[in-house]
């Protein structure tokens, strides 16, 4: 064994160590790229996979070894097809040569505020709003179903885009490091049966993001003008600006939680509980339009 390293470091060259170096960046600028998000799931799933083909071959569990040997032997088209949506963002990235994206306290204060006025003005008006603000979790996929804006998050912007008329005000406007990065964005409704019939559109697909991924999500209701949060599948509804700037600042200084792992830190025992509780029937039973 002893020799065998030594003949590998006496032919080992200034190019091998850059082609070892460029991979490793490679691989590393990767698992930035996907942390964080549903691919790194993924890619957990197919290491345990992996593992399992080795036992299977240690063990000499013949039947196991074939069906994972046949199921990962196009592997690179495995790949392509799981992560697809991630290679895409990738490409993208490089493209722009945005790699490390960061949001300070201060600029997540400032759009903290420009939410909470947003979300305030359109409430006195009655006029319907879904905002989503992006953690962790990536949410490139419906980034892009929306249009792409790319813009500084202000309170003129975002109550424009929501004012009836606007042909961008069907849908959820996306916050990501600070920006807004696009609008008219379908989000998935929730299917969970805790989410009584009465539910509004636009809190059916707040819950329904909120429960796949760490966004936290403010919503307006056209019918009745209340303002809520959504963390992790539940809602809670604030009564005022400064309840809400309170719910979003104890929601983003919390470590990102996915619903089955909540712990009942929102203090809900359901998802439509912080609408009953502040006597709003089902909270928007007029908001079809929101997510056609």
């Amino acid at each position: 064994m002893l020799e065998y390293l030594q003949k590998i470091y006496s032919s080992f060259s200034s190019k091998d160590a850059v082609d070892v170096v460029t991979v490793a960046l490679g691989i590393y600028w990767l698992l930035l790229l996907i942390r964080g998000t549903r691919a790194i799931q993924m890619l957990v799933g197919l290491f345990l996979l992996f593992a399992a083909l080795v036992m299977s071959q240690y063990f000499q569990l013949y039947t196991l070894q074939w069906v994972l040997a046949k199921f990962l032997t196009p592997l690179v088209l495995i790949i392509v097809i799981i992560f697809q949506h991630d290679i895409r963002r990738g490409l993208t990235k490089v493209g722009r040569g945005v790699f490390f994206p960061h949001l300070g306290r201060w600029e997540e204060t400032q759009v903290i505020e420009e939410v909470s006025k947003t979300a305030t003005a359109c409430a006195s008006k009655r006029i319907g709003a879904l905002i989503v603000l992006e953690r962790e979790t990536g949410l490139e996929n419906y980034v892009e179903i929306g249009q792409q804006i790319d813009a500084s998050t202000s309170k003129d912007l975002l109550v424009s885009i929501f004012m009836p008329g606007s042909p961008l005000h069907d849908g959820a406007v996306v916050i990501s490091s600070g920006r807004v990065a696009s609008a008219g964005c379908l989000l998935p409704l929730t299917m969970s049966p805790d989410v009584g019939r009465d539910v509004g559109t636009r809190h059916r697909a707040a819950v329904g993001l909120t429960e796949e991924t760490d966004a936290v999500v403010v919503v307006v209701s056209e019918q009745t003008g209340k303002m809520s949060v959504v963390e992790a599948g539940v809602i809670n509804v604030a009564d005022d600006a400064a309840a809400l700037r309170q719910l979003l600042n104890e929601a983003l200084a919390r470590k990102p939680v996915l619903p089955g792992r909540a712990g009942g830190k929102t203090g809900q025992e359901s998802p439509s509980a912080g609408l009953e509780a502040a006597g709003v029937p089902g909270g928007s039973g007029q908001e079809g339009a929101a997510q056609r």
